[in-house]
C-alpha cells in the first residue's frame, strides 16, 4: 500500500478517534448534569392563545427526576378562556413544587394560570388580578351602510347568527351571551378560591373585587391575592429554598422558538403585528385598556 494512502488512514482514523471520545465525554458530562437538582422555569408571555407548548413543557419537567421544581415567569394580560383553563388543569397534576415570578402584568388569564402555583411573587408595581371575562363583538353597520355592503343569511335557528357584526344584538341575544359570560366567570372564581385556599382568601372576599380591576403587587399582597412581593431572582432562591437545592440553583428552560412568517412580520413591523395575528372571536380572560 503506499505511503501516502498509509499516512491518510492515519489520519482520519485518529481523528475518528478523536470524534469518538468527544462524544462519549460531551455525553458523560450531559449524563452528569442531569443528575444536578434543577429548578425548570417555563416563561408565558404575551396573549394566551394556545396551550399545548406549555403543557409538552410541564408533562416534560414533571416527568424529569432531576427537576426538584417548576417556576412560572408570567408576563401576559391573559387571553382566550380554554388555553388558561388547560394550563391551570395541567399544573394541577404535578408532583413538585410549583412557584411564579410575575413579571410587569400576570393579570386575568395569566392571574388565573398563576393561581394553580404554591406561591405566587409579583413586583410592587406589577399589574395583576382583574378578574373578570370578557366578549367583544365588532360593529359595522353604518360603515356596511357607507360603502354598500350587505349580508343575507340564512340560518337554522334564531341564535345561529348571533354576534354578527352586520346588525345590532337582540335582547334575547345579549341575555344568551350574559349567561355564558357569568358562568365562565363563576369558573374564574371558583379556580382563585381552590388555588388561594392556603392565604384564606375567602369565596365572598374574591367576589368582592372579581369585578375586571386590576391591581398592583402591593395592592394584591394586601388582598392576598399573591404571596410575597420580590423579583425574579427573589423567587428562584425561594424555590431553591424549599426544594431542598443547595447553592446556586441550576436554572433551565425552553429555547423559544415562534413561527417563521410571525418572526419575520414582528422584526418588521413589531410585536403588535403578531399581537393582532393571534387574535381570534372568543371569550377571554383579558385585561383590557
Amino acid at each position: 500500500m503506499p505511503k501516502n494512502k498509509i499516512i491518510m488512514i492515519l489520519t482520519f482514523g485518529g481523528i475518528f478517534i478523536v470524534l469518538l471520545a468527544v462524544l462519549l465525554f460531551t455525553t458523560g458530562m450531559s449524563s452528569f448534569k442531569s443528575a444536578e437538582s434543577k429548578i425548570a422555569l417555563i416563561e408565558i408571555n404575551g396573549v394566551i392563545t394556545e396551550s399545548r407548548d406549555i403543557i409538552r413543557e410541564i408533562k416534560r419537567y414533571n416527568d424529569d427526576n432531576s427537576v426538584k421544581a417548576i417556576l412560572l415567569r408570567i408576563d401576559s394580560p391573559g387571553g382566550v378562556v380554554g388555553p388558561a383553563q388547560e394550563i391551570y388543569s395541567e399544573l394541577n397534576k404535578v408532583d413538585k413544587n410549583i412557584v411564579t415570578s410575575m413579571g410587569s402584568v400576570a393579570a386575568s388569564g395569566g392571574y388565573y394560570i398563576a393561581c394553580a402555583s404554591d406561591t405566587i411573587f409579583a413586583n410592587p408595581g406589577t399589574i395583576t388580578g382583574s378578574i373578570g371575562v370578557v366578549m367583544s363583538f365588532p360593529q359595522m353597520q353604518e360603515l356596511s351602510k357607507k360603502i354598500g355592503i350587505g349580508m343575507d343569511v340564512v340560518k337554522s335557528g334564531k341564535y345561529k347568527d348571533s354576534g354578527s357584526s352586520f346588525r345590532e344584538m337582540t335582547p334575547d341575544e345579549r341575555q344568551v351571551y350574559q349567561a355564558m359570560v357569568d358562568d365562565v366567570h363563576e369558573q374564574f372564581v371558583e379556580a382563585v378560591y381552590e388555588g388561594r385556599k392556603h392565604s384564606n382568601l375567602t369565596k365572598e372576599k374574591i367576589l368582592e373585587i372579581a369585578d375586571g380591576r386590576a391591581f398592583s403587587g402591593r395592592q394584591a399582597l394586601k388582598m392576598n391575592l399573591i404571596d410575597d412581593i420580590g423579583t425574579l431572582n427573589d423567587a428562584i432562591e425561594y424555590t431553591a429554598k424549599i426544594s431542598g437545592i443547595k447553592g446556586e440553583p441550576k436554572v433551565i428552560k425552553k429555547r423559544e422558538r415562534k413561527p417563521l412568517l410571525n418572526r419575520f412580520l414582528g422584526n418588521i413591523f413589531g410585536d403588535k403585528i403578531n399581537n393582532i395575528m393571534d387574535k381570534q372571536i372568543s371569550i377571554r380572560y383579558e385585561l383590557s385598556f
